[in-house]
């Protein structure tokens, strides 16, 4: 059965020192690169947040401050930082991430109007990111998850790779959490259980 590895946004503005640092990220980069060495895998994707300046999704924006929530495109929508703006040093892979073995990778929040959380799928659900249709001309079945962050890009990626019809897994050693509430990773966790994730402790 093939197996795919799928690393979403181990990006340097998650990672430490970056303008949306996920707490303990750079932690988790040992241990995806120790999943890469393993040389498991018939895909390697790498996804990648690539905004344009003045996303919508950014505060400066929309002259707000950063964790407030507003609705933008009829959902809502945190406001964040700036982050992984186009050609910029905080969109690129950090560079600890070994991506030499990447066969694929995935670029998303490209639509100024609509953040995407997913590497799927827009937040809206309305622009594929190919992902899926990729996955599947590979005749991949397993999909196994990693990256940041676990409450956000990861969660949506495993939800929506689910109802795709893929057998998902979630390494919880490679992954970290926001954690904007205290709960968030646990919550995160439970949802990804009762939607049938496999979570790899």
């Amino acid at each position: 059965m093939k197996k795919a590895l799928l690393i979403v946004d181990v990006q340097n503005d998650f990672c430490e020192n970056g303008n949306l640092a996920v707490t303990e990220a750079n932690s988790i980069i040992p241990y995806i690169n120790s999943l890469i060495a393993n040389n498991n895998y018939d895909e390697i994707i790498l996804s990648q947040d690539y905004h344009p300046n003045n996303h919508k999704s950014f505060a400066s924006a929309n002259h707000k401050n950063i964790g407030e929530e507003i609705i933008l495109n009829g959902l809502p929508q945190i406001m964040w930082p700036d982050h992984c703006v186009q050609g910029s040093f905080g969109a690129e892979f950090h560079p600890l991430l070994n991506t030499k073995s990447a066969t694929k990778i995935i670029q998303k929040g490209l639509n100024i109007e609509v953040d995407s959380y997913s590497a799927f799928y827009d937040n809206n659900k309305e622009i594929s990111t190919g992902l899926s249709d990729y996955l599947k001309d590979k005749n991949i079945k397993v999909l196994e998850i990693s990256g940041l962050a676990l409450d956000y890009c990861v969660k949506y990626s495993c939800l929506d790779a689910v109802k795709e019809g893929f057998e998902t897994f979630l390494h919880f050693k490679g992954t970290k959490a926001v954690n904007i509430k205290e709960d968030d990773t646990k919550d995160s966790l439970y949802e990804l259980i009762l939607n049938g994730i496999n979570i790899i402790a």
